[in-house]
């Protein structure tokens, strides 16, 4: 199969994105179609996920070619982004109870269950259009959306097996990855963020939206609609609310000697609030253990390790102050580490979101204060605006999105084409 491309830096994001752009008013009407080559959809999953490209600039790019009518469906999978992100950042407990299952599963489940967990996730189930799509994963760190769906449902609602050891196995391979998106998108197809509707995949469904060069009929008889009966999950997740820290945009006070963490959360420090100010230094920390324990694959960490050093490059050209990417045992560590070689007063950083780097920050914290260095965190405006917003379901969040979007309050804080006036 072929393997597709993915921007791995802002530069390239930016490009796709302009490429992508006749083909946007298209999107509504090609979107669903898993071709070998995914031409209808943007690709720009893995640069939104780490904030290469931020969420608003895309909205703006699209709606400054084209009518809000044209592309609403483009810029409403946008702000499903946003969707998830806020409401994750509400209830963290869905993501606690993924991770708590995953090492509960693999220490405790039988022997049977992680067998064929690991056949299915091998792609040698039998089923030949699931395995492909297994394999695919593994080679490309890529899947269409609706393959996606397809494959968990067959993951949960066929084979029976535990939803959260397969949110796991696309979390390692995933090259957008995103722990909200990820963990809400299963727990929906497993029917627990829609109590009683799950996602189930048929037969008549693959058989429209796949290309026919990649559909096999070996298996199919397993996917046939008549088959499909949604497995019964109990939800063992605590899902209350939490409240939604108030951050600024932009730093009201700092000592002379700050210094900006980045994350793999938001590499886009150079727009928005950030922009003028001047730290004396920059640094990136990765964790080669965290990535073990975490299992991520090769690639992924080859696509984070790029990621993360074009945002540190980029960030130390545009803020002029030296810059870095480091590794250390632990987030926390690494980033006391590198505050007190460069004698920071305090380290400032967009804040992260629920997931593996948001639970490396109280260690983060903690390590800085026992340093004495301040951490001050921000938010984005789109973040701020939006995150309150997903208090409900979807449909309630995409109608306060649009009316914000359509009164021209979703620009980003700079254009993203300034060539174009």
């Amino acid at each position: 199969m072929p393997s597709p491309s993915f921007p791995g830096t802002r530069a390239e994001a930016r490009a796709r994105l302009r490429d992508f752009l006749p083909a946007a008013g298209r999107y509504a009407a090609r979107r669903n179609h898993v071709a070998a080559d995914h031409e209808n959809v943007s690709r720009l999953s893995p640069a939104l996920r780490t904030r290469l490209l931020l969420e608003a600039e895309a909205v703006a790019a699209v709606l400054g070619e084209f009518a809000f009518g044209t592309v609403g469906k483009f810029v409403q999978e946008l702000v499903w982004r946003t969707y998830w992100k806020g409401w994750l950042e509400l209830r963290p407990g869905a993501w606690r109870d993924c991770v708590r299952q995953v090492r509960h599963l693999r220490a405790h489940a039988p022997a049977a269950v992680l067998r064929r967990a690991e056949e299915v996730a091998a792609g040698r189930s039998g089923v030949a259009v699931m395995d492909g799509f297994a394999r695919e994963l593994a080679e490309t760190g890529y899947l269409h959306n609706h393959a996606r769906l397809w494959w968990a449902a067959f993951w949960i609602h066929t084979e029976r097996l535990p939803w959260a050891l397969g949110a796991d196995f696309f979390f390692r391979h995933l090259l957008d990855a995103d722990p909200a998106s990820n963990t809400l998108s299963w727990r929906w197809v497993a029917g627990l963020q829609t109590r009683g509707k799950a996602y189930l995949v048929r037969r008549s469904n693959v058989e429209k939206y796949l290309a026919p060069e990649r559909l096999a009929p070996a298996g199919l008889d397993a996917l046939d609609d008549d088959r499909a009966l949604a497995a019964e999950i109990a939800d063992t997740a605590d899902l209350t609310p939490q409240p939604l820290p108030e951050l600024p945009a932009a730093p009201d006070h700092l000592p002379a000697r700050w210094g900006l963490w980045l994350h793999p959360d938001d590499l886009a420090p150079e727009v928005g609030g950030l922009a003028a100010r001047r730290p004396v230094a920059v640094a990136a920390i990765t964790s080669r253990p965290v990535y073990a324990r975490l299992g991520l694959s090769s690639a992924r960490q080859a696509y984070l390790a790029r990621a993360l050093a074009d945002g540190v490059d980029r960030a130390a050209a545009h803020f002029g102050c030296p810059g870095a990417c480091a590794d250390a045992a632990t987030t926390a560590a690494g980033v006391a580490a590198w505050a007190r070689a460069e004698r920071l007063a305090a380290v400032v950083a967009h804040a992260p979101f629920v997931g593996p780097v948001g639970d490396a920050l109280p260690g983060v914290r903690a390590a800085l204060a026992e340093a004495g260095v301040a951490l001050v965190l921000l938010r984005r405006p789109w973040d701020a605006r939006l995150f309150p917003c997903a208090r409900r379901g979807y449909f309630d969040f995409w109608a306060r999105a649009q009316r914000w979007l359509k009164e021209g309050r979703g620009e980003p804080e700079l254009p993203l084409f300034p060539d174009r006036g």
